[in-house]
């Protein structure tokens, strides 16, 4: 069995497979220090909860994007699995060309991402991940990755929304049934997610555009991806798994 880990700003997100079958997925904070004892500890939880003994787990694959987690992480794995994970970093072999200036600055996730939507989906396609950064990412026909986008997720501009003034309240992030809002809290959420779904399809309109890939499909994943795709017929489909998928099938590829 394999353990997918993707060590994202905010959650660090644990898919099992067994096979090609994604069995159930885990999520813990990310920024919580941890040591590896702990980290093993946890993992062998998850385990446990599904009547399953460490030594099930022979492999386990990890992108991340928070480097200062990852010492604890990847010895808590060798210490309590015994296993030498396979880090998602330069020189992998993913099944996609990072056709950019500069293929190194690219985060891991984006490069799981992209690999996944091109393997499963096929191309042109573009990849939205709706993370703690909202990032849009191109794969052409060809498998090759020739340009992505960045803007502060959702939740950032909603923070700084609130902690930014002095009688805003914190409020939760979702749809109001109508834009001809008469309250504060229904005026922020328009402002906050009607604006975001509005930068969503300028981009895919724009990035259509600029590419020429008019038939491209979009496909979305992240934490508050579902609302966006829910109110907005520019993406095609939502796959909240799509990063762990991708992890599993560059895992595949290094045999």
């Amino acid at each position: 069995m394999l353990f997918a880990i993707d060590v994202g700003n905010t959650n660090i997100t644990i898919g099992l497979y067994d096979g090609q079958k994604l069995e159930k997925t885990f999520r813990m904070t990310t920024g919580i220090s941890r040591t590896s004892d702990e980290f093993g500890v946890f993992l062998g939880d998850l385990l446990r909860m599904r009547n399953l003994p460490n030594d099930a787990i022979n492999e386990v694959i990890i992108a991340s994007v928070v480097p200062n987690i990852m010492h604890s992480l990847i010895n808590g794995i060798k210490k309590y699995f015994g296993i030498n994970p396979v880090i998602v970093e330069p020189g992998i072999k993913t099944g996609i060309n990072i056709a950019i200036p500069n293929p190194k600055q690219l985060g891991a996730d984006r490069i799981v991402d992209a690999v996944a939507a091109y393997c499963i989906y096929g191309g042109p396609v573009l990849v939205i991940d709706f993370g703690t950064a909202t990032t849009y990412d191109l794969v052409n026909d060809e498998g090759s990755f020739i340009a992505g986008v960045t803007s502060p997720g959702i939740r950032l501009i909603a923070n700084a929304l609130w902690s930014g003034t002095a009688k805003l309240p914190e409020i939760e992030i979702k749809v109001p049934d109508t834009i001809l809002c008469k309250d504060t809290i229904s005026s922020m959420q328009a402002g906050v997610c009607l604006s975001y779904i509005g930068q969503t399809e300028y981009i895919v309109k724009r990035m259509k555009e600029e590419s020429g890939f008019d038939n491209m499909k979009v496909i979305a994943t992240g934490g508050l991806g579902k609302m966006i795709y829910e109110n907005t017929d520019c993406i095609d489909i939502y796959d909240p798994d799509l990063t762990l998928h991708g992890l599993r099938i560059i895992m595949d590829k290094q045999k």
